[in-house]
């Protein structure tokens, strides 16, 4: 089995994780606040293909990660009707938010596992600490080894957890940010931000692709999108080298 099929098998589960997870928060949290919906659509269930959309969770990431762009997806929107909510504005903010507290939950226990799993190799000879710090450096591990899978799986996890809750907080309709900011604009003024929600994708799809391609030496991507998610990757990997005994 060669590496780019091992890499994509510790990588599509960390994805479909994330993003199922995510989702499934919304529901909860709107649930809690007075919204059945995506109950009664059966959208609170952890079975992946009730959330995968075909396109946006598996077509849409692996062509740009193939081509080189920034990897982004999404899954199908959980169903949330704001006027069910007990309290409609606060309702709408908390729900946005529970999407990336939880990837930022389930990063904090990738990062508990990759730690764990390093220091149960150092009786081996391995400075489990070191490890991890050749990890946050972007150092790839062999995947064919099942060490290597292991830890090239976690460190895929934690990544795509970081990279997904600070993606989602953009404040680009209809991404969670946009829900969180509107919640805290006056309400004329967010009655005018939410006019903006069906630009959203056409905005992401000019920022993330089309200006970067256009005008490389601009750097979007490199100086406004990578350095938020590797500062936050950074510290998740410094949790796990303390737990691994660094």
């Amino acid at each position: 089995m060669n590496d780019t099929l091992l890499t994509a098998l510790a990588l599509i589960p960390a994805l479909v994780i994330a993003i199922v997870f995510h989702e499934v928060a919304h529901g909860w949290t709107a649930l809690m606040l007075g919204d059945p919906t995506a109950k009664e659509q059966r959208r609170l269930s952890l079975n992946p293909i009730r959330h995968v959309d075909p396109f946006g969770t598996l077509i849409l990431p692996g062509l740009l990660a193939l081509s080189g762009a920034p990897v982004f997806g999404w899954a199908k929107p959980v169903p949330v009707v704001k006027q069910r909510l007990d309290n409609p504005r606060f309702g709408m903010m908390a729900v946005a938010a529970a999407g990336p507290g939880t990837n930022l939950v389930l990063a904090a226990i990738g990062a508990l596992a990759l730690g764990l799993l390093a220091m149960a190799i150092a009786p081996e000879g391995q400075d489990a600490p070191t490890l991890i710090g050749i990890l946050a450096q972007g150092v790839p591990l062999d995947p064919s080894t099942l060490l290597g899978f292991a830890l090239t799986a976690l460190m895929f996890f934690v990544s795509i957890n970081v990279f997904l809750a600070l993606f989602n907080l953009l404040p680009i309709p209809p991404f969670d940010g946009s829900h969180i900011v509107e919640g805290l604009l006056p309400p004329p003024a967010a009655r005018v931000y939410e006019k903006l929600r069906p630009l959203g994708f056409p905005l992401l799809f000019l920022f993330l692709l089309v200006i970067p391609w256009l005008f490389p030496q601009l750097g979007i991507v490199e100086r406004v999108v990578l350095p938020p998610v590797l500062w936050l990757q950074g510290h998740y990997l410094g949790l796990a080298a303390w737990i691994a005994g660094g």
